[in-house]
């Protein structure tokens, strides 16, 4: 029996299924989003996505929904979708980890990447532990994860980049 060989992070991150598009907010998404119906969204293409993580410098972070905003400003739509850009971000963050174990050095730098609220991404390449290491060597602060909340970086607002 021949299996479909499983696309690599790098091929879906290349990958881009005819995306960037800019669609009408339907009545069921503007209900799940919190914005109108007749509005726009952004579905990024995945590369775009880890263009705007590759220019995040170090000591500095952005999080999924700052990418959503420089997504929608520059398509000129309302938002950017907040699933396909989570997405996109988790397969930047898996391609630039297999970049990086095959050797690599200018691989995009995921970790500076944070979900809502500052929150550290246990999906990137060495979960939250690696992800902690790397924003700590680069000079900021960890507060622990509460319960089942990931751990955070304190006072993340000051650190987010302007893009």
């Amino acid at each position: 029996m021949t299996g479909k060989l499983k696309k690599s992070w790098q091929e879906k991150l290349e990958d881009s299924k005819g995306l960037p598009k800019v669609e009408k907010i339907t009545k069921k998404m503007s209900g799940r989003w919190g914005t109108k119906e007749g509005n726009t969204v952004v579905i990024p293409a995945p590369t775009e996505v880890d263009e705007i993580m590759k220019k995040v410098p170090k000591g500095k972070i952005i999080t999924i929904n700052r990418i959503r905003e420089v997504l929608a400003r520059k398509h000129n739509a309302t938002i950017g979708c907040p699933i396909t850009t989570g997405i996109f971000a988790r397969i930047a963050a898996g391609a630039a980890g297999d970049a990086e174990r095959a050797g690599e050095k200018d691989i995009t730098p995921y970790w500076r990447t944070l979900k809502s609220g500052g929150d550290l991404n246990e999906k990137y390449p060495g979960g939250v532990q690696r992800q902690a290491r790397r924003l700590q060597e680069e000079g900021l602060e960890i507060e622990p994860g509460k319960g089942k909340k990931p751990p955070k970086v304190k006072d993340f607002e000051r650190y987010l980049v302007e893009l």
